[in-house]
C-alpha cells in the first residue's frame, strides 16, 4: 500500500535578527513580533516555536502546506530578518507544537538546554541541523509545559 501524502508540513528556518541589542528595546521588539505573528498564525492555523539565541532566530513552523509557504514568504520579506535560510521542509503526520506562536530566548535558566544542543556554533557557521533545532524546540516546549503542570501533549 502506498503512503498517503499529507498536506501537513513543518518548516525549520534560521535567520539573523536585525533588532536592537539594548535590552528594553529588544524586549519590546520581540513582544511586537510575538503579538503580530500570533494573530497571523491563528488566522492561518499555524503552530510555531521561535527560538532566539543572541542575534539568531530559529523557528519551527507547522501547518497546511500553503499556509506554511505563505507564512515563510512573509517571514523572509520581514526587515527584522536577514539571511533567512530553510533548514528543513517535510511532511508530518501530526503537529508537535501547541501554540500558534511561542517565543523562547536563551537565558541563564535554559542555557544548559541550548549548550547541549550545540546550535550556536552551527548558526555562526550557517550550518544548523534540523534535528538539533527540532530537539531543542521539543525540549523547551516540554520544560515550559511541565512548569505549567501539563504532563503530556494532546495534539
Amino acid at each position: 500500500m502506498k503512503n498517503k501524502r499529507t498536506s501537513l508540513v513543518h518548516l525549520i528556518y534560521f535567520s539573523r535578527l536585525t533588532i536592537s541589542n539594548e535590552p528594553a528595546l529588544r524586549a519590546k521588539q520581540i513582544g511586537d513580533i510575538t503579538r503580530q505573528a500570533q494573530k497571523k498564525n491563528e488566522f492561518a492555523v499555524i503552530t510555531s516555536f521561535l527560538i532566539i539565541d543572541q542575534n539568531f532566530a530559529i523557528q519551527v513552523v507547522e501547518g497546511e502546506r500553503q499556509s506554511v509557504n505563505e507564512t515563510f514568504q512573509r517571514i523572509a520579506a520581514d526587515s527584522r530578518h536577514r539571511d533567512v535560510q530553510i533548514v528543513e521542509w517535510r511532511e508530518i503526520a501530526k503537529r508537535e507544537f501547541v501554540s500558534s506562536f511561542t517565543t523562547v530566548s536563551r537565558t541563564p535558566a535554559n542555557d544548559p538546554h541550548f549548550a547541549k544542543s550545540g546550535l550556536l556554533p552551527m548558526l555562526q557557521r550557517g550550518t544548523p541541523k534540523g534535528s538539533a533545532i527540532h530537539g531543542l524546540a521539543i525540549t523547551l516546549q516540554a520544560e515550559s509545559m511541565a512548569k505549567q503542570g501539563i504532563d503530556h501533549l494532546f495534539v
